[in-house]
């Protein structure tokens, strides 16, 4: 039997979407954003469909289903260590997937920052003295609340505030890439994770956890209904400048 036909690993079988396109990802504002962060050329987002009922219990079952599919292998892309755009092009024999919770739905989870004098109510980012938090320079209160776990405001977003889908898209935009250029205000972090957020359709999500690095991520966005699921993912490293 092959790989992803009914039967396999639960009955799953995947098709490629590439209809599907991610406009959050593309408009000249987001992209000049990701080229500033060093994201450019090193995120994409994709979508695939799937036949069977999506039960979270059984994330492993699914996340290692989509891995084996026939319609995935060719199709996947990722970054390779030379920072070109490949596909996947075997199957995957281990994962690791962990729920990823999406029960703040709102950008008011991240008026905290200005209630704790981290961003002012100008919208600018307050500073402070330069840390490191490897690979991280920290230069200002908000990496520091995202990073510096002994940080007199980092408990201000509990344990579970930080496990939230919205969490982590945001803490990824602000930390960015290599050559990270950080923003001096707010708005373009939370503009950028509401656009993308929303274009995901964020229903439940599954992250592969192997990683090599913080900023290497890969997202399965599901939708239970429609039966899709969006692939987000990015490779940290140098983004295109130009």
């Amino acid at each position: 039997m092959a790989a992803g036909e009914p039967g396999d690993l639960g009955g799953y079988y995947f098709r490629f979407l590439p209809q599907k396109t991610f406009q959050s990802l593309s408009t000249q504002e987001t992209t000049s954003r990701l080229r500033q962060w060093s994201m450019l050329g090193r995120i994409r987002a994709q979508a695939f469909g799937f036949d069977q009922v999506f039960q979270p219990y059984r994330k492993d079952d699914f996340v290692m289903a989509f891995f084996k599919d026939p319609n995935v292998i060719p199709n996947l892309k990722l970054l390779s260590d030379s920072g070109q755009w490949i596909t996947l092009g075997t199957e995957v024999k281990k994962i690791e997937a962990v729920n990823v919770p999406c029960t703040q739905l709102s950008m008011s989870f991240f008026k905290r920052l200005f209630n704790e004098d981290i961003v002012r109510d100008s919208g600018h980012i307050v500073k402070c003295l330069d840390s490191f938090c490897d690979p991280f320079l920290i230069s200002d209160e908000l990496r520091k609340v995202l990073l510096v776990e002994d940080s007199e405001k980092y408990e201000i977003f509990s344990q579970p505030d930080r496990e939230e889908f919205l969490f982590c898209l945001f803490k990824h935009l602000c930390l960015g890439g290599a050559l990270c250029q950080y923003e001096d205000v707010l708005n373009p972090y939370l503009e950028t994770t509401k656009l993308i957020y929303k274009d995901l359709d964020s229903v439940g999500v599954c992250y592969p956890s192997t990683k090599s690095h913080e900023q290497t991520f890969s997202y399965f966005i599901v939708d239970p209904i429609k039966r899709h699921v969006h692939v987000l993912y990015h490779c940290y490293g140098v983004g295109e400048m130009s």
